[in-house]
């Protein structure tokens, strides 16, 4: 065609259907903005004692409303019943919510619960912490707990049973008052990925036994139930030497410590006179009654005689070590003869072993709030469920974000109030390093004493140097543990009797160098003699007064 071009009708339908794909890309599968009144969509439990009362409110400093917890101390259960049931089998599915713990979270939960379709045996007006979800997602925190859940609720095929598969290491909550966008990414390939404020925080794979507790795939085997000790079996790996004779010098019966017959009483001391007099300057009070208050007794003070002299009262000769004593005699260990190790039952087939290629996730047919908290001031907003990790970020951008870093300037002007100085930057950055450093896995035993050290130093400014040194002491602890494997076992002291020991090679592992330390032996003689020859050295002191 002369002066221009005209398009084949194929590539229009093709373009048509790009714009298409494009439209409904962009759409989510759920959202709930909450912009307009929750109460006809939303339906509250009447079961129970769900009494905790939802309000439809302003997120503080905003004008976006939200999701309100408005009471403390309450139970609280809320559903919404989708339109449609959401499929997690098919590729990619991105559950995001946001919430903000306006007045922080000491004790409760702040999590979504995605339900099963109601034909598993659940009704929304009856809504509990019973009703069977498929998922629950979201930030809990009481006592030593301090994460971001992620419970799959996971099929066995062959018992028919609904496991709960618990995400292992998850991250920990944020301990501000700002509003966090909290995402949870299922993908095709088995992986979750769990984001906070739009940054990976954990990544898991379904199926690996390293990231769910229990595993989604229980193991081949398992130790036979039916499977007993034989009577026989020796798990001692030591034990008393049968041969071997208490030494004729042995005496058990010796005190541990004897007087000092060498101790002579120190001149000047005072024999005739008390340690503690009358206060000569007290008098009965004029209310005082006999009767009633019974004899009135000046109160005592110290005699001022004593304070020059070596001591006062009759004079004992101080105790010493018994160079004759020895303690209870036990026999030395030898290796067992009889010894066969520790005994365990043997491995049989697991009945309930399956082999699993993807989750078989149930279908989402509602959204619930079911929780329990100490705290009010909880807020839920913009609650999306999408197949496209794009979206979410989009409503991340447009909802989240603006409030994020208006929040976020607020509490940095706060934060620039009287007292504060060229180092709260410092100390902040500080912080929010500690914080990551208490998530890092292999500190997991240690993760809430390191987190109630750091919550202390921002709570209380003043001691917020001595705290920081003291979780910089927690955390070398740590590492040199791991690295150097702890205390070193006490030297043994050379005695005439050998140091008794446990029974077993399995007890003695579990003890402490303390405890071993406190084992009625001849090493622990030694130690405590040395002890006494503390005591003993004091013993030629002036002995100590009370006190009225």
């Amino acid at each position: 065609m002369v002066g221009g071009s005209k398009m084949k009708p194929q590539l229009v339908l093709a373009v048509i259907c790009a714009l298409v794909i494009q439209i409904c890309a962009s759409d989510p599968l759920f959202y709930e903005s909450f912009e307009e009144n929750f109460e006809g969509s939303w339906i509250i439990s009447q079961k129970g004692d769900y009494n905790g009362v939802w309000k439809h409110e302003k997120s503080d400093g905003h004008e976006d409303h939200g999701l309100l917890i408005s009471e403390k101390a309450r139970k609280y259960a809320i559903v919404k019943v989708l339109d449609k049931p959401v499929s997690l089998k098919d590729g990619t599915i991105v559950l995001q919510y946001e919430v903000r713990l306006q007045n922080g979270l000491e004790c409760g939960g702040a999590y979504i619960k995605y339900l099963r379709p109601q034909e598993a045996g659940w009704v929304a007006k009856e809504f509990d912490n019973e009703s069977p979800y498929t998922i629950m997602f979201g930030p809990d925190k009481c006592g030593s707990t301090n994460k971001v859940h992620f419970i799959l609720k996971h099929q066995n095929p062959k018992t028919g049973d609904f496991v709960e598969h618990h995400l292992k290491f998850p991250p920990s909550t944020p301990h501000d008052k700002l509003t966090h966008v909290y995402t949870a990414v299922i993908t095709p390939d088995n992986h979750l990925h769990i984001l906070i404020d739009g940054e990976e925080k954990k990544k898991a794979n379904f199926l690996s036994s390293e990231d769910f507790e229990p595993a989604l795939i229980p193991p081949k085997t398992i130790p036979d139930p039916e499977d007993k000790k034989p009577e026989d079996w020796d798990e001692r790996a030591k034990i008393p030497d049968p041969e071997a004779t208490k030494p004729d010098d042995w005496d058990e019966d010796a005190p541990m410590e004897i007087e000092d017959v060498d101790a002579v009483k120190p001149e000047g001391w005072l024999d005739d006179e008390p340690e503690e007099i009358d206060d000569p300057e007290s008098s009965k009070p004029e209310d005082w009654d006999d009767e009633e208050d019974g004899e009135w007794e000046a109160p005592k003070i110290d005699n001022p005689k004593c304070e020059e002299a070596p001591g006062c009262g009759e004079w004992k000769r101080p105790m010493k070590r018994n160079p004759a004593y020895k303690g209870k005699w036990h026999a030395p260990m030898i290796d067992n003869p009889a010894y066969k190790g520790i005994w365990k039952p043997r491995d049989i087939p697991n009945p309930e072993y399956f082999e699993l290629e993807k989750p078989n996730f149930e279908p989402i047919e509602a959204i619930g709030i079911e929780i329990w908290t100490m705290q009010d001031g909880i807020l839920f907003d913009n609650i999306l469920i999408a197949d496209d990790e794009k979206v979410a970020a989009s409503y991340r951008e447009t909802t989240w974000k603006p409030k994020y870093d208006v929040e976020k300037e607020k509490e940095k002007d706060d934060e620039a109030g009287p007292g504060s100085g060229p180092l709260a930057g410092v100390q902040k950055m500080v912080f929010d390093l500690l914080y990551k450093i208490a998530d890092i896995p292999f500190l997991e035993a240690y993760k809430i004493k390191i987190i109630d050290l750091i919550e202390k130093a921002e709570t209380q400014p003043n001691v917020t140097i001595g705290v920081l040194a003291s979780v910089v002491v927690v955390l070398f602890t740590i590492l040199f543990r791991l690295l150097f494997g702890g205390k070193k076992p006490v030297t043994p002291v050379n005695t005439p009797a050998p140091a008794p020991t446990t029974e077993t090679e399995s007890s003695e592992a579990t003890k402490t160098s303390e405890e071993k330390d406190a084992a009625g032996s001849s090493g622990e003689k030694e130690e405590d003699d040395e002890n006494e020859d503390d005591k003993a050295d004091g013993g030629a002191q002036r002995p100590r007064r009370r006190r009225a």
